[in-house]
């Protein structure tokens, strides 16, 4: 049986930034757990090392298999982005946290940082950075070697965030310790340590677009307009979908992405996946996730065909149907997460009943909305109704009644 397992947090400047208690209880344990660089302050110590290295499954087994008291040293706050949950959910240890790497940056910054958004992307895809970040005042990023503030400047300066100033602290507490203030082009091009913290701060308010964007706003197939999904059926659509800040999309014919970034502007912890036959098409989709900054994956291709390299959704839209809407809807469905939904919408009556035959065939719950919108637009010096083309919104629903 061991003794206990402590977990301590500690700086880059090593020793130097434990304290009296911290340190005894290091000098006093029998096994001592730490990555190969925080271990390498510790060169003297006589008792067992274990090293964190790759999977934590096996350091796990390892501390498990110890015996005496045993000591695990994190850099920062192990419960901030750290392996502190991890470690405190596979056995039971006293934790005690040395100040973050975001706190200390701030610090450094001289900047408060309760308001702040942080954003992790270290060991993760920068994919979707966009829309996690729009509006915020303040972001701090963590970095990785691939997602560096190089590649950071540049992603953001692909979806003009013109507005952010960028503050990087490296090495924080070392003895190269070094902290810079940068603008986005300038940060592109410097030189940077690898363990590093991007602070991101507003120069000016950035812009937010409401949720329902006018058509207009949009770029969209010229000469030919209208292919687009109209703002008020784009949002009862939206509605419909039942977004959750995490859910995984699929926009089947994107077109302008219209649905794609209202819908990944919702679900910003989670992933929108577009698929669009038509390349110019599919160039103002591209075009339009930069302008309102969502991040989508959005690829070339007539669907069912490439969906196999989606993930499995929690939603599905299908701004219309089309010659192989039955094997579209049947992969559709199998794939769908339970308690998913599939949104399609129909403008005939035919669509509508081929389509309700299918999703009750498949076993999914179907709900129908007819949408009837006109739009007033002034005559003279007078108002009239301009309506739009009648909408069914078909929702199928998998495990709800």
């Amino acid at each position: 049986m061991t003794a206990s397992i402590k977990l301590i947090g500690i700086g880059d400047g090593g020793k130097a930034t434990l304290n009296q208690q911290t340190t005894e209880w290091i000098e006093q344990s029998d096994v001592l757990v730490a990555g190969e660089r925080v271990l390498a302050f510790f060169d003297t110590y006589e008792g067992q090392k274990i090293v964190i290295k790759g999977g934590l499954k096996q350091v796990v087994e390892q501390i498990q298999a110890a015996t005496g008291n045993i000591v695990v040293l994190a850099s920062g706050d192990p419960l901030f982005y750290g392996i502190g949950q991890y470690l405190s959910n596979k056995m039971p240890l006293e934790i005690y946290p040395h100040v973050s790497s975001v706190q200390l940056a701030f610090a450094r910054c001289q900047t408060s940082w309760q308001d702040a958004k942080v954003i992790s992307l270290h060991g993760r895809s920068i994919k979707g950075l966009a829309q996690k970040m729009n509006g915020e005042k303040k972001v701090a990023l963590l970095t990785d070697e691939v997602n560096s503030p190089n590649a950071i400047a540049q992603y953001l300066l692909d979806f003009g965030f013109h507005e952010y100033h960028a503050f990087v602290a490296e090495n924080l507490e070392g003895v190269e310790e070094r902290c810079r203030h940068f603008t986005l082009e300038e940060m592109k091009e410097a030189a940077f340590s690898p363990l590093n913290v991007v602070i991101l701060i507003a120069q000016e308010t950035p812009h937010v677009w409401p949720l329902g964007i006018e058509d207009e706003e949009f770029s969209q197939r010229k000469p030919d307009k209208g292919l687009i999904t109209k703002k008020e059926i784009r949002v009862l659509s939206i509605q419909q979908l039942n977004v959750k800040p995490d859910s995984i999309i699929w926009d089947i014919g994107t077109c302008t992405g219209s649905m794609a970034i209202e819908a990944g502007r919702i679900a910003k912890e989670g992933a929108v996946y577009a698929i669009e036959k038509n390349e110019p098409d599919l160039a103002n989709c591209l075009e339009n996730q930069k302008k309102f900054r969502v991040d989508v994956t959005a690829i070339h291709g007539k669907a069912p065909e490439r969906l196999d390299e989606f993930p499995n959704p929690d939603a599905v839209f299908l701004g219309g149907t089309g010659g192989n809407i039955r094997d579209l809807l049947t992969i559709c469905s199998e794939r769908l997460n339970e308690g998913g939904r599939i949104v399609l919408n129909a403008t005939t009556i035919e669509n509508l009943a081929k389509a309700v035959e299918i999703f009750k065939e498949l076993g999914l719950h179907v709900h129908i909305i007819q949408a009837q919108i006109a739009r007033s637009k002034p005559i003279l010096d007078m108002t009239r109704f301009v309506p739009l083309n009648p909408i069914f919104i078909i929702t199928a629903s998998k495990g709800e009644k």
